[in-house]
């Protein structure tokens, strides 16, 4: 399976660094490497993750954030990197 980050996550992931980074230098990096070491469990374990929203919901492992993706033709497809320290309304609607 091929894994696509659609435009709207790599501004999460963009938004996710510059709040990362601006708590202290290199911080922003870690978060990005350990969010995109969860985007590469994918490959294995695309599809078992509980629906929200009618997406997959991958918890990262390091930091307080969710992906959001969908598996369509063999391609996971990550719509959304959100903090999950966010009011869930909020969520709620930038996923739909």
């Amino acid at each position: 399976m091929r894994i696509q980050i659609l435009d709207e996550a790599e501004q999460d992931l963009i938004d996710g660094f510059r709040f990362y980074e601006a708590q202290s230098k290199g911080l922003g990096d870690y978060f990005l490497d350990s969010i995109f070491s969860d985007i590469e469990s994918l490959h294995i374990y695309a599809g078992i993750h509980s629906r929200h929203f009618g997406y997959c919901r991958l918890l990262s492992h390091r930091f307080p954030f969710a992906i959001y993706y969908r598996v369509v033709n063999r391609i996971i497809r990550v719509h959304a990197v959100l903090d999950c320290r966010r009011n869930p309304e909020r969520l709620e609607s930038r996923l739909q």
